[in-house]
């Protein structure tokens, strides 16, 4: 997508071959993928002007994956990753809304314990359906910052009760427990099925792609097709630092998820769409 001009949050990807090492050396990382990790996420901080776990000014990102050949809902992906107890403060007072950051500190807690640690959702769900009925609550959205932190405790006691350790707070370990569960999901019962359904080649594992998770700025987003949106000048990107052929590190722009990226919608794209046409 950046190769043909659509703007995408800045990030980096871990490359198939890692994870093609990962399955054939006993699920161990290449010796050089470490430090290229760090690296690239210093790098990332100094694009976006956001710091991971920072209490002031925190950033988020996801953790996606993908395949040579498209297997929707297969593979895993952790999102809101960088929360802990302090940054999630910043969150808050980033966003001027405290309901949405204990919201989405309780979403990363949730989804961390069930796709890393692969605990029960059907577990943390009753408690969150338990949690809506003491507040006499339907919808997520009517559930207060209060009853979201109060989730967020119990999630984590669950965490520390089935696991034996407390939920993470480092946004580093987060980070290479969210890219093993990326790169365990090749292999996952579902996704083995999927392949053997569809009858697709065994391919390449799947890459893990490292972005800016656009969420934690949701009062900045622009309405679609908003003159703000149309017009609003390309970020700083940062460019391919490595030649190794572990890690690639892609050139995105930050900030722009939402963006139509329809061929047809010329308003909105900014650049020309004859770019497409190489790769349809």
């Amino acid at each position: 997508m950046t190769r043909i001009g659509l703007p995408v949050p800045a990030g980096f990807t871990i490359s198939t071959e890692t994870c093609d090492y990962f399955y054939k050396n006993g699920k161990k990382y290449p010796s050089e993928l470490k430090k290229q990790v760090v690296d690239n996420v210093k790098k990332l901080e100094k694009v976006t002007g956001k710091k991971l776990g920072d209490p002031k000014s925190p950033l988020l990102v996801s953790v996606r994956s993908g395949s040579a050949r498209s297997m929707p809902g297969m593979m895993e992906t952790i999102l809101n990753l960088g929360l802990n107890d302090k940054s999630v403060d910043g969150l808050a007072k980033a966003t001027k809304n405290e309901r949405f950051a204990y919201d989405a500190y309780r979403r990363f807690v949730q989804m961390y314990s069930t796709v890393v640690m692969g605990m029960s959702k059907e577990d943390l769900e009753h408690r969150l359906r338990a949690m809506k009925q003491r507040l006499g609550v339907k919808e997520d959205t009517a559930v207060p910052a209060s009853g979201w932190k109060e989730l967020v405790a119990e999630y984590k006691q669950y965490f520390k009760e089935k696991s034996g350790e407390a939920f993470p707070d480092d946004p580093m370990e987060q980070l290479w427990g969210a890219i093993g569960a990326v790169f365990g999901s090749w292999m996952a019962e579902k996704a083995v099925t999927y392949r053997r359904v569809e009858k697709s080649p065994a391919c390449l594992a799947p890459p893990s792609t490292w972005c800016r998770w656009s969420s934690e700025i949701p009062a900045t987003i622009p309405a679609r097709g908003s003159a703000s949106r149309a017009t609003q000048a390309p970020a700083k990107r940062f460019s391919t630092a490595t030649t190794s052929p572990t890690l690639r590190v892609k050139t995105l722009w930050p900030e722009f998820a939402l963006r139509c990226a329809l061929p047809s919608c010329k308003r909105l794209c900014r650049r020309p769409t004859r770019n497409l046409k190489r790769f349809e």
